[in-house]
């Protein structure tokens, strides 16, 4: 027989093991999202039009409106839930740590364009894809001996379908026809996709820990056009978007040589064969910059294209180091062409002295166009892919307003 303070224990303990069952973390999964009642495809989240965001609850640290051309943050002041209040100071948005727009006793608002505080946008087939991150930097403690809150890093996401302008109007050409002067005017849309392990769905940019890879697709939107091969130039990863913040890597280097494979430690390559001539497919080991307390990185890649017909050659290739063999393997065409990713020297005889890597990039280099006067290369910004410092760290995620954000630990 129990007495009252026998069942009083009993009791709490019954309630806390009902506790833990019903908590389940958030795996970062779009799966997991699913059986939550959020749509499991990441290209389905979109603007709507309704320009209110609900209100900021202890359930609700961050509330996110993507309005049509910028984007609305509103953080609960108690952003942990645990009743201290963070100082507004203490948060940025984005690279370039824009500060908050208003404050008040509760919360903090963050109000910025689409395209400002160095966000990153996405394109896919469906989908503009805009990329920020709000910045927890506490203040240090009056005591530096000791430290009572951590940096953290809560990434956000607006999602807007793409939309073509039609116009309704007849036309009647005397000069060229509509479809060959819209076909000239169109652009080539280049893009880069971080994929899931078999390569069957886009995957979130957060969850990575060191030893795993990151499958990264990258595409061009060919339609209307004629055949194109595409190529992944080059790419460099860094703390911020763009290659001009230090430090800075290249994973891909010499028109085309996937110089991370070399390594000692890396199993980095291009996948051979293509599942198409206009997407190229590449895997990457996951690192992180030493001395880095947010644990991310953007990697920007420079995408061109060529006419199927033309063959590969040293200046337009894909080549991934094989350690079995100790030699460069290209995707197609001949093994000379990569032969010049050991010495580094894959420009051309007019083109002789290599550039710096930070030189091929946006105001240091020159553009190319195809025959049809459409752009046919780009640069493209991949990120912040986010890292988790501990591994199976838990993550909090909560569907805010129209967008999406997810509370990493930095």
């Amino acid at each position: 027989r129990m007495g009252p303070r026998s069942s009083l224990i009993l009791a709490l303990l019954c309630w806390a093991a009902g506790e833990v069952a019903a908590y389940t973390p958030w795996d970062l999964s779009w799966a997991d999202l699913a059986s939550r009642g959020v749509q499991a495809d990441p290209h389905a989240w979109s603007w709507l039009e309704d320009p209110h965001s609900r209100s900021i609850s202890s359930n609700q640290p961050v509330v996110v409106q993507c309005q049509e051309a910028q984007l609305v943050v509103t953080v609960n002041r108690d952003l942990f839930g645990t009743g201290r209040l963070v100082n507004a100071a203490d948060l940025t948005l984005g690279p370039a740590a824009c500060k908050h727009s208003s404050l008040n006793q509760n919360s903090i608002v963050f109000t910025a364009g689409l395209h400002e505080c160095g966000s990153v946008v996405q394109i896919t087939p469906d989908s503009l894809i805009y990329r920020t991150l709000l910045n927890y930097d506490p203040s240090p403690a009056s005591n530096p001996v000791i430290i009572r809150s951590n940096p953290a890093v809560i990434p956000i996401e607006c999602h807007y379908p793409r939309r073509e302008n039609v116009s309704s109007n007849a036309i009647r050409p005397t000069w060229a026809p509509f479809s060959s002067t819209l076909s000239a005017e169109e652009r080539l849309v280049f893009s880069l996709r971080l994929m899931n392990e078999d390569w069957s769905a886009e995957r979130p940019f957060t969850g990575f820990q060191l030893g795993d890879v990151l499958n990264i697709q990258a595409e061009v939107g060919t339609e209307n056009h004629v055949p194109l091969r595409l190529f992944v130039d080059s790419c460099v990863a860094a703390l911020s978007p763009g290659t001009d913040s230090s430090p800075h890597y290249s994973i891909i280097d010499f028109n085309g040589c996937l110089v991370d494979g070399r390594s000692d430690d890396t199993s980095s390559a291009f996948i051979t064969p293509r599942p198409r001539e206009d997407m190229l497919r590449f895997r990457i080991d996951v690192f992180r910059f030493a001395g880095d307390t947010r644990n991310l990185i953007y990697i920007t890649c420079h995408l061109k294209v060529t006419p199927v017909e033309q063959p590969p050659d040293p200046l337009n290739k894909a080549c991934s180091f094989n350690k079995a063999r100790n030699t460069w393997a290209p995707v197609e065409g001949t093994r000379d062409i990569c032969s010049c990713c050991e010495t580094g020297n894959c420009e051309s005889p007019a083109l002789s002295r290599r550039l710096n890597p930070l030189e091929r990039w946006p105001g240091r280099r020159f553009r190319r166009h195809d025959a049809k006067g459409k752009e046919a290369e780009a640069d493209v910004v991949i990120g912040p892919v986010l890292l988790s410092r501990v591994p199976d760290a838990v993550r909090e995620q909560q569907e805010g307003g129209h967008g999406e954000f997810l509370l990493a630990p930095a």
